[in-house]
């Protein structure tokens, strides 16, 4: 079979490796993969990828958001023309990932899908699909999206509108948009997002949860000199990382987590901004994102414990590749994290930073 797979990014971030790697099944399979991506690509040469539109048009469709709050309704050359090669190219299976961004247009896309007659499944990685604004709303304590949205609490974080308020018309295109389209699935990551699922506009589609999987051969325990190269030898090495420090992530918690640790801790983040860097104690080791699993997996490993306090979340993928390196998991419980941890592992009641210090301290 031919299929068709379409996600923000590809073979970098736990979406794009988790596309990548499902191409690559497939393609072991003797199936045929493309892999169409908007924004950034890494680690996935051996894979066949399409571009859509190009940087200028991502900015472009960021920026328009920006004023008038319309997340999914830019790109529309783009999108034209990422029609038309589909159209060409004539998968048998479409496969969804993020189709938000700042890269697709889905209005386009989606009267599209309805009538292309192809099979069409759609992984969900976060809420977006059955908001009218937000990727999540436990942080804020909304249940709008039950209702139809707006005056939405959080027009400013992603996807940041620093101007309009659209979340109603959003939600009601939205649901116009994503109700209707015959043979579509509807596949979580977790327990947690498909009973969700059950209360949206979604509901009337079949709903099946394939945890997430990672890529083994990379993420394993994978000796370094990551702890002799930055004086780590004599510590116990407390880890955080994420693609994008937002504030729903806990960076604040690792902050207070700082003053909080006896002294033979010390505490690592990787996937901070150099402006981000500026606002952190000097205690804690700042490193930038980096798109090399590889490295990560050294860093990993190189870890006594994995800490992740995000406030809100779907199935973690960074908890999946610090458990495959042979690290011990700390986490609060929210979303889908309860159901990516094993033996050994600490869940927290989330904000309860006390409790997140003493389980740290718990020897493995």
């Amino acid at each position: 079979m031919k299929y068709l797979f379409i996600n923000s990014v590809a073979g970098i971030g736990s979406t794009g490796r988790i596309a990548a790697q499902q191409c690559r099944e497939l393609m072991a399979q003797g199936h045929e993969c493309t892999l169409a991506f908007g924004r950034d690509k890494a680690n996935c040469d051996d894979i066949p990828t399409f571009r859509i539109g190009g940087d200028w048009d991502v900015r472009f469709h960021g920026l328009r958001n920006r004023l008038l709050d319309d997340q999914g309704f830019g790109s529309k050359t783009a999108t034209k023309r990422f029609l038309q090669w589909v159209r060409q190219y004539d998968p048998d299976v479409i496969w969804l990932h993020n189709v938000h961004g700042y890269y697709l247009h889905i209005g386009l896309l989606f009267t599209y899908l309805k009538t292309c007659g192809k099979q069409i499944r759609w992984t969900l990685h976060d809420c977006w699909t059955f908001t009218g604004h937000c990727a999540y709303f436990d942080f804020a304590g909304c249940d709008k999206w039950k209702t139809g949205c707006g005056q939405c609490p959080q027009k400013h974080t992603y996807p940041q509108s620093l101007l309009l308020d659209n979340s109603r018309r959003n939600y009601a295109e939205k649901k116009n948009l994503f109700t209707g389209i015959p043979d579509l699935t509807l596949i979580t990551p977790s327990k947690w997002l498909a009973e969700l699922l059950q209360e949206s506009y979604l509901k009337e589609y079949p709903v099946v949860v394939v945890y997430n999987t990672i890529n083994t051969d990379i993420f394993r325990p994978t000796p370094s000199k990551f702890r002799e190269n930055h004086g780590l030898q004599d510590s116990k090495m407390v880890l955080g990382v994420a693609s994008i420090w937002e504030e729903r992530k806990g960076l604040r918690d690792f902050v207070k987590l700082s003053s909080m640790l006896p002294p033979e801790y010390k505490i690592v983040l990787v996937g901070v901004t150099g402006e981000q860097r500026k606002g952190l104690p000097q205690s804690i080791l700042a490193l930038p994102r980096t798109n090399s699993a590889g490295e990560l997996s050294e860093i990993y490993t190189a870890a006594d414990v994995f800490v992740n306090p995000t406030y809100e979340d779907n199935y973690p993928t960074v908890n999946l590749e610090a458990r495959a390196c042979g690290t011990r998991i700390v986490c609060y419980d929210t979303g889908g994290c309860r159901e990516t941890l094993g033996a050994g592992d600490s869940l927290i009641a989330k904000g309860a930073v006390a409790a997140l210090c003493a389980a740290i301290c718990q020897e493995k």
